[in-house]
């Protein structure tokens, strides 16, 4: 009976305490939903090109905002994101990042999406003496060397040559190796810098370089580029793009039969879900930059965002998986949150003392920062698409089974297949 009575006592003490527990964590979240909001404004690009992985990121932005606040927010306030559409274009920034600190008077800043929105925010952020977590913007701080600035984006210290490198090390590991190179880039910032990187590559790797010409921003017909290429003969193909150049370009390769021995490198939008559905088997043997796939030991930190922002998608009418910028969306804010508990403060300057000797982990993987806000180690990947069925949907982009890992070898998951001809 003694037994009885003392083990009834510690289940109504243990009861009690859990009773307590719950009371003060809604006592605090409840307390803080009464303070001040912490407010976070940026632009991020909901419309134009950019806009289907803008819209990611933002869903994502979203999810850490509501799961933040559940938990009683940041130092005890609740957050409030304060953001405007971009329209993907650049000149609507600096006003976007003006209104954001004079007009709304946001506590914090963050990057919008993609190089061409981040580098015109820089002289405003600057001014204003902003610390400035980017996401997916390349190289932007090195003509700025602002000491605040901090990117989200997985090239390592070698910014520019990352998109390309991989592309040049499986085509050297061929026999016999490629030796000419042809070039087309985007008259747009990225892919300007991109190109810059493949020229670096070239250069380290031995590859002569043929042709090196870019088009215009957002170039609807493709083929006189395509066309020049093929009379260059080159053995390599590196295209530096974004998102609907990207797509006019694989449309053109494959209307024109060109077959060179390697075609891809810095082509962004293929990752995104409309942009596969859209271009289905016509994927198959290019070779892309990535910066996360769906591997089993990629998803295990990831599966729980991205099982609510798949629940979440369809209403939303965003990317259904959100593996492109969806996970960034939600870790490069949730590095911010992270280095604001750290600092305990709101203070610019401590915020960035604490990103700059911290190392941070998230959903996406762990990183630490170095000189000019870059991440110490690359986490960059090439991949190529390959055995890609006329009618491919959701359930074959949702794996790995139509894409290859071929660098970092150590997460290599096959070989290419070579030369790119052999896999269509």
């Amino acid at each position: 009976m003694l037994h009885h009575f003392k083990s009834r006592t510690l289940a109504g003490i243990a009861g009690a305490t859990a009773a307590l527990a719950a009371c003060a964590m809604f006592v605090g979240s409840a307390a803080a939903q009464t303070k001040e909001p912490i407010k976070i404004g940026f632009s991020m690009a909901q419309t134009g090109p950019l806009g289907p992985n803008g819209q990611q990121a933002l869903l994502g932005m979203k999810i850490w905002e509501e799961e933040t606040n559940a938990k009683g927010g940041l130092l005890g306030r609740p957050v409030k994101l304060i953001y405007y559409d971009d329209q993907s274009n650049p000149s609507t920034v600096p006003g976007i990042y003006t209104k954001l600190l004079d007009i709304d008077k946001v506590d914090l800043v963050l990057g919008g999406y993609a190089t061409n929105m981040v580098a015109p925010a820089m002289p405003v952020i600057i001014q204003k003496k902003k610390t400035f977590i980017s996401l997916f913007a390349l190289d932007v701080n090195a003509p700025f060397k602002y000491p605040k600035y901090f990117a989200v984006l997985p090239t390592g210290p070698k910014t520019k040559p990352s998109f390309t490198e991989g592309l040049f090390q499986i085509a050297m590991q061929q026999n016999p190796k490629p030796t000419t190179v042809a070039l087309t880039f985007e008259d747009a910032e990225f892919s300007q810098n991109a190109c810059e990187g493949a020229r670096e590559n070239a250069k380290t790797f031995g590859v002569k370089i043929v042709y090196d010409k870019s088009f215009p921003f957002n170039t609807p017909d493709l083929s006189p580029i395509v066309r020049a290429m093929q009379a260059s003969n080159a053995d390599i193909v590196i295209v530096c793009s974004y998102p609907l150049s990207s797509v006019n370009m694989v449309q053109a390769v494959n209307e024109a039969n060109y077959k060179p021995k390697i075609i891809g490198g810095a082509m962004v939008g293929l990752q995104a879900t409309v942009f596969k559905n859209k271009l289905g088997p016509k994927l198959n043997g290019f070779v892309n930059y990535e910066t996360w796939v769906p591997t089993e030991k990629m998803m295990a930190p990831a599966a729980a965002f991205f099982k609510k922002y798949q629940e979440l998608a369809p209403a939303a009418k965003v990317d259904p998986l959100g593996y492109y910028l969806g996970g960034w969306g939600y870790a490069y804010i949730s590095v911010l949150g992270d280095a604001v508990n750290g600092a305990k403060s709101l203070d610019d300057d401590k915020i960035a003392a604490y990103l700059r000797k911290t190392t941070f982990k998230t959903i996406m993987g762990d990183w630490a920062y170095g000189p000019g806000g870059e991440w110490t180690k690359s986490g960059m990947m090439q991949v190529q698409y390959h055995g890609i069925k006329e009618g491919a949907g959701l359930e074959t982009w949702r794996g790995m089974s139509y894409q290859t890992i071929l660098t970092p070898a150590a997460i290599a998951t096959g070989k290419v297949v070579y030369p790119y001809e052999k896999a269509k």
